[in-house]
């Protein structure tokens, strides 16, 4: 059973149709990510490069030992975390390079207690660059066990993520060990680094599995404007900084075309002119919302809510903002093995959310 289903927890006063929110924990700086562990356990990440167990009161735990060298900088720290088929962690981090550079890396280890161990750092982004901007990223496996990795741009490399040589603006395939999968599209392109899947992409935030198709989907932060929902498909270019109908901070000038245009893929869903700050992502595919299963759900850091997508297959066809009046901002979306959806949200004063009837 779920420690979690021990926590008591209190409502919050803005009611979302027939839907609440209930404190699952609370007491958190700059969370993340959130996971559940094999023994149970809800576990969160904090940006300045913690990670602690919720206990069955509702508060966090001392920081679990065993993480690597963490450059917890500007949006950059420790980042995303999810339990693999092998009951692993896997997460993902800002790992510091020569000369003030960083990138990021993906590691794994089994959770012993208190402690990590056996960690073993199975991907790094390159090049490192001089960068506190956009290290992305979220962890999604496909159904082969093999993992999909969701990357930035680092800003300062927005030119880079047309270049299929380099881990910049693009999302990466790898093996649980690191290698790359001998079906990536790119694999046998000279000039292409193996492990990319897909380029074009600015500064991934969210990301999942759909559950009927297996197939990646993906939201990214634009500049001012031009979020966006993607099916992330092998080999596909995805624009940035090319095709985009995000504009130029402050003057609101172009930055590339909006598209269509050919060669690059147009989003499933955007959003101008104002950016929501898209960050994380979930498929509901529970009973305990009749009236939502299949909708895709998406936190939104801008916006302060999370939002519900209505599809049709592969279209998104409605919006619905929930939890407006409450002053959230959403950092992560997941369905727990409970069933219930669960959300991280808030800075210094960050909490566990659990959405219930």
């Amino acid at each position: 059973m779920l420690v979690l289903l021990a926590v008591a927890a209190a409502s919050l006063s803005q009611p979302a149709g027939a839907q609440r929110l209930e404190t699952v924990a609370r007491g958190l700086v700059e969370p993340w990510a959130l996971a559940f562990a094999p023994d149970g356990r809800l576990l969160v990440t904090e940006r300045a490069g913690r990670l602690r167990a919720i206990g069955p009161d509702g508060r966090p735990g001392d920081p679990i030992a065993g993480l690597p060298r963490i450059d917890a900088t500007g949006q950059c720290g420790l980042l995303d975390l999810v339990v693999g088929p092998d009951g692993w962690l896997y997460f993902s981090y800002a790992e510091p390079g020569e000369g003030g550079t960083n990138g990021t890396s993906v590691a794994r280890a089994r959770l012993d207690g208190q402690q990590l161990a056996d960690l073993q750092v199975i991907f790094r982004q390159a090049p490192k660059l001089a960068s506190r901007l956009h290290c992305g990223s979220r962890i999604v496996f496909d159904r082969e066990g093999h993992l999909f990795i969701g990357l930035g741009d680092r800003y300062t490399g927005m030119q880079e993520a047309q270049n299929p040589a380099n881990h910049i603006g693009k999302v990466v395939r790898i093996t649980r060990d690191g290698k790359a999968p001998a079906d990536n599209p790119f694999i046998a392109r000279s000039g292409a680094a193996p492990e990319v899947w897909s380029l074009g992409h600015r500064n991934i935030q969210g990301a999942a599995l759909h559950p009927a198709t297996g197939a990646l989907w993906a939201a990214e932060h634009g500049p001012q404007g031009g979020d966006e929902v993607n099916l992330v498909q092998g080999g596909r270019n995805y624009g940035w900084p090319l095709v985009t109908y995000g504009r130029n901070y402050g003057s609101g000038t172009r930055i590339g075309e909006e598209g269509p245009k050919a060669g690059f893929e147009q989003p499933l869903k955007h959003w101008v002119p104002t950016s929501i700050a898209p960050s994380g992502m979930a498929f509901l595919t529970s009973d305990r919302y009749p009236a939502w299963r299949g909708s895709l759900f998406v936190g939104a850091l801008r916006g302060q809510a999370l939002v519900r997508l209505t599809l049709d297959g592969d279209r998104v066809v409605g919006e619905e903002r929930l939890f407006t009046n409450e002053s959230l901002r959403v950092r992560d979306v997941r369905q727990g093995p409970d069933g219930w959806l669960y959300l991280v949200a808030g800075g210094n004063d960050g909490r566990v959310l659990r959405v219930r009837p």
